[in-house]
């Protein structure tokens, strides 16, 4: 299982902001800022299609051994339906070309939106024969624009590696701000020496 330790690590550069984010090719590590956290436990999860034995329950089993292959045509989806409207700032995924080759997605649409019927791209990112932890910042171009607010986001492999039909994806977190732990405080303070000076006593 994921640890609060990896929560809580040191800040890994996500993708640059903007419609396209360069090719990626993948980190060792799974790190994220610390004032993120894992927000996808309780999301309902479905995929387009699956080969039996490797469905959706693997992108999410913290198991780098395993992983969801589709099963039809591109463009091939996961996707992630959360019970309220949530704020989310980063998609990161598992992917290996050195395991997976012609399976390993070469291209990514992030789309988000209220439901299937209307949703919007909002990021399309190239990957190059990653192997590791992809992260994928979903900041728009604006600075201001730290992270989308919605109630659904969907992963979309348009293609792999090698031309190769079907893919691999071993697994998929999702990261959104932590809660701010100052009540009635409308900034996010994130340095514990902040934090305790922020209210009048």
């Amino acid at each position: 299982m994921e640890s609060d330790a990896e929560e809580e690590a040191a800040a890994t550069p996500a993708a640059a902001a903007g419609p396209a984010a360069g090719r990626l090719k993948g980190s060792p590590e799974l790190t994220v800022d610390a004032d993120m956290r894992e927000m996808a436990k309780t999301a309902a999860w479905s995929v387009s299609s699956c080969k039996a034995g490797n469905g959706v329950a693997a992108l999410r089993d913290d198991n780098l051994d395993t992983y969801w292959q589709s099963d039809g045509a591109q463009p091939h989806l996961v996707n992630i339906q959360f019970q309220k409207k949530v704020q989310l700032q980063l998609v990161v995924l598992y992917v290996d070309f050195k395991l997976d080759e012609s399976y390993t997605p070469s291209k990514i649409s992030i789309r988000a939106g209220d439901g299937f019927h209307n949703l919007k791209e909002i990021k399309t990112v190239e990957l190059a024969k990653p192997v590791g932890w992809v992260h994928i910042s979903l900041s728009g171009a604006d600075p201001r624009e730290t992270f989308i607010h919605t109630f659904m986001l969907q992963i979309a492999i348009l293609s792999n590696h090698l031309n190769g039909r079907d893919t691999h994806i071993r697994q998929i977190k999702i990261y959104g701000p932590r809660p701010n732990p100052v009540p009635h405080q409308p900034f996010h303070f994130t340095s514990r020496e902040f934090i305790t000076y922020s209210t009048i006593r």
